[in-house]
This record gives structure tokens, C-alpha cells and sequence, in this order.
């Protein structure tokens, strides 16, 4: 089999024929009736990755359009109703974000506030009746986690996880490699995500454990998820250790985190996370060569290529806008989603394993 080709299972597992699927809010009636009807987001939080990726790429999508904003800074309310004429009854706050429950013009509430936050708009928006889709990391622990999978199966909505990568074409290359094995078994991985940070404004909730930040929550789910996506296994152990830097601006949170991932079949992932490093590839070696992606993360760019000499170079316009219209798809389908919210579980479950180990000094089984 071309190893460059989804197989069957996993492809079918994406569009979401090998699962049980959840009801959601939008009658099959209505559905055929609206063929061609877009579904309306509204953005929770207008910070950086809502304003430069999420905004611009909703203007590209075919199934789902910016219709709303939730946000705490109302000065920023007049730009953004004239750059995508967001009506007054479609423009909320915090306080009474819980009355969107009333407006037919949203059907998706897309949370992109601090980590710490995610657990409380997300209940807000399932106890609405809205879709769900969450940015990773996906909440402070796995309690908060799974209170946010119950809230949606209990209001019948569906909920997605903010991994955009797993909608990349190049990256699901290397997800079908972990079945189609192209190079043999696999031996080892070297996964890397870290950026540089050039300065961190005083008490930045980027910096801070208890708001979500510090580098293993905001870039360590990149190396897990890599790892658990290029193996296709859960791992069973990790190891890990903070590498203390600039402690004048980190006062309660991880710049750089070192952490090994062990899997059931003695496979072992060596990775690294940074906010003021840089780094950024996924390494897979085999018996028989290896693979990798380098950039992996890139907001803009995934590359790579094979040691038989094959480029990993397909191409999309916006990597958000394809997460957004396949999740759109997923509503208006009735279908699986790609990423669940047990997939965003899996990965804090290993990011809280990751602290417990620095706080015994020791491995730890997950």
C-alpha cells in the first residue's frame, strides 16, 4: 500500500463512519432544508490567536462563519463589528454569555481564553445548547476535562478539541504511518515543540501554572499528542525534568520542560518544550529508515520528509479554516468528530503525569 495514502480504518475513522455518533441540536429536517446554510461561531476571548488566525481564517471557510465575539475588553468591541460586521445582539461578555442560549443566529461557542477558563465558558456554552469547540490545552486537568464531556453529551452538543494539526494533510501522513508501518517497526522518537519568546510582560498568564501557562500546558501538548498521534499508542510512563531559566519572569510557571515518553511496546519518546527556546520537529526512526516533520507546529507550515527521499509538502490555504470546516461538517453530518474531547483528556492526563514526576523526581507510570 502507498504509505502516502490514508488507509481504510484510519480514513474512515476521520470522516467519522467508525464511531458512535452523538445527537446534535441541528434536526436532520432542518438540516435538508438549509443545505447550503452556514453554521455561526462566536469566538470566546479576542486575544492574539483569535484576532491574527481565527477571525482571518473564518473568512475563508465554506460551512461556518464569525457571527458572534464574547469578550471582557470592551474596547475592542467597535473594530471588530466593523471589520466583520458582528450585529449588537450577537456581541456578548462574560457576564451573561449564558444568554446566547437564546440566539438562533449562533450555534457554536469556540472557547480561546486562558487554559484555566476553558472548563467554565465551555459548561456555559454546552448548558446553552451550543457546539463546543475548545482550544488546547483543554482544561487544568482531567477532572475539568471530563465535567466538560459530560456537560456536552448531557445537552446532546457536540465537542472538539482546537488540535488543528490532526486536520493537516502532511501531519495525517504521518498518522497513517503508525499503521501502515512504511519503515518497519518503530524504534524511537524525537519530538520538539518550542518558540523563543523575546519578553513576557510582568505576571503574563502565559507564565503562570495556575491561569494555564508555563511551557509544558501551553506547547507540551504539541510533543505529547505528536507522540501519541506518530505511535499510535497511549504512553504508560514519563519521566521529566524543568530546565530553570529565566526565573525573573517564570516565578510560577515551566520555561522548559525535558520529558521522555515510554510506550507499551519499549518504544521511547524523547521530548522537549519551551518558551524561550527554540524547537520544532517530529522525529520518527525506524528499523527499516525514518521520517520526520520539521517545522511540525508551525501555525503557517508543516514539512518533511522520508529517508527514501519523499517530500511530506502538501499544501492548504489556512490550517484553521480546514479545522473549522471539517468540524462544521461533523454538525451538519451528524458525524464523529476528528479530535474529541477524550483525545485533549489523554494529553492532560500526561502533562499532570509530567509535573508529578518533577515533583518526585522520578518516572512515573500514567
Amino acid at each position: 500500500m502507498d504509505p502516502y495514502l490514508l488507509s481504510r480504518r484510519r480514513l474512515l475513522k476521520q470522516l467519522g463512519l467508525s464511531a458512535t455518533v452523538a445527537s446534535t441540536g441541528l434536526s436532520a429536517h432542518v438540516l435538508a432544508s438549509k443545505p447550503n446554510r452556514k453554521l455561526g461561531v462566536a469566538l470566546v476571548g479576542l486575544g492574539f490567536y483569535s484576532t491574527d488566525w481565527l477571525a482571518p481564517a473564518l473568512q475563508l471557510t465554506k460551512h461556518c462563519e464569525l457571527r458572534g465575539i464574547v469578550t471582557g475588553s470592551p474596547e475592542k468591541i467597535p473594530e471588530w463589528q466593523e471589520k466583520y460586521g458582528i450585529k449588537d445582539k450577537n456581541v456578548y461578555n462574560y457576564e451573561n454569555m449564558h444568554t446566547v442560549a437564546d440566539n438562533p443566529d449562533i450555534d457554536i461557542i469556540y472557547v480561546v481564553t486562558p487554559t484555566s477558563t476553558h472548563r467554565e465558558f465551555s459548561l456555559i456554552a454546552a448548558n446553552a445548547g451550543k457546539h463546543v469547540w475548545c482550544e488546547k490545552p483543554m482544561a487544568m486537568d482531567e477532572k475539568e476535562c471530563q465535567d466538560i464531556i459530560d456537560a456536552c453529551r448531557k445537552n446532546k452538543v457536540k465537542l472538539t478539541i482546537g488540535y488543528r494539526l490532526q486536520h493537516e494533510p502532511n501531519t495525517q501522513a504521518i498518522m497513517t504511518f503508525a499503521d501502515t508501518k512504511p519503515f518497519g517497526a518503530i524504534k524511537d522518537l524525537n519530538v520538539v515543540a518550542a518558540y523563543q519568546g523575546s519578553s513576557w510582560p510582568d505576571n503574563h498568564w502565559k507564565t503562570r501554572w495556575d491561569m494555564g501557562g508555563g511551557a509544558m500546558y501551553d506547547m507540551g501538548v504539541y510533543p505529547i499528542n505528536g507522540a501519541r498521534y506518530a505511535t499510535g499508542q497511549e504512553p504508560i510512563a514519563i519521566e521529566a525534568r524543568h530546565e530553570v531559566t529565566h526565573p525573573e519572569i517564570f516565578t510560577a510557571g515551566d520555561s522548559t520542560t525535558h520529558f521522555t515518553l515510554e510506550f507499551p511496546n519499549g518504544v521511547e519518546a524523547t521530548c522537549m518544550t519551551s518558551m524561550v527556546k527554540p524547537g520544532n520537529k517530529l522525529e520518527v526512526n525506524c528499523a527499516d529508515g525514518w521520517y520526520r516533520l520539521e517545522p511540525m507546529s508551525e501555525l503557517n507550515e508543516v514539512r518533511g520528509k522520508t529517508s527514501a527521499g519523499h517530500k511530506l509538502n502538501k499544501e492548504i490555504p489556512s490550517q484553521q479554516a480546514l479545522q473549522m470546516d471539517n468540524d462544521a461538517l461533523a454538525i451538519i453530518n451528524d458525524t464523529a468528530v476528528i479530535v474529541p474531547g477524550e483525545e485533549g483528556l489523554r494529553d492532560i492526563r500526561v502533562v499532570r503525569g509530567a509535573f508529578e514526576s518533577v515533583r518526585q523526581n522520578k518516572r512515573i507510570t500514567l
